[in-house]
């Protein structure tokens, strides 16, 4: 069996490979937590930032049918204008 020394003075203890295999499982675990975390961070930070879109959504951009309401408005004034430019050809 193998031995190493850790730490100062006459006091050797022997070398235990479930130590390093613990370390290393906290060291794993350790990074799936950080990385865990991250992503709450981030998802939380996404439904703030989506809150926000459907708060400023209403007041920045035209409602659907607000938007067709007009288009049928400018539509008709074209067509009014495209009948007199037609009755104007039809003379001549």
């Amino acid at each position: 069996m193998h031995t190493c020394v850790f730490g100062k003075g006459d006091t050797e203890m022997e070398f235990q490979p479930q130590l390093i295999v613990n370390i290393i499982a906290a060291i794993i675990i350790g990074g799936i937590g950080w990385f865990g975390r991250q992503l709450w961070d981030a998802v939380t930070e996404l439904r703030k930032d989506l809150h926000q879109l459907e708060v400023d959504l209403p007041k920045t951009y035209t409602a659907k049918d607000d938007f067709s309401a007009a288009m049928k408005e400018i539509n008709a004034g074209l067509q009014r204008i495209y009948d007199k430019l037609d009755g104007k050809a039809d003379k001549s």
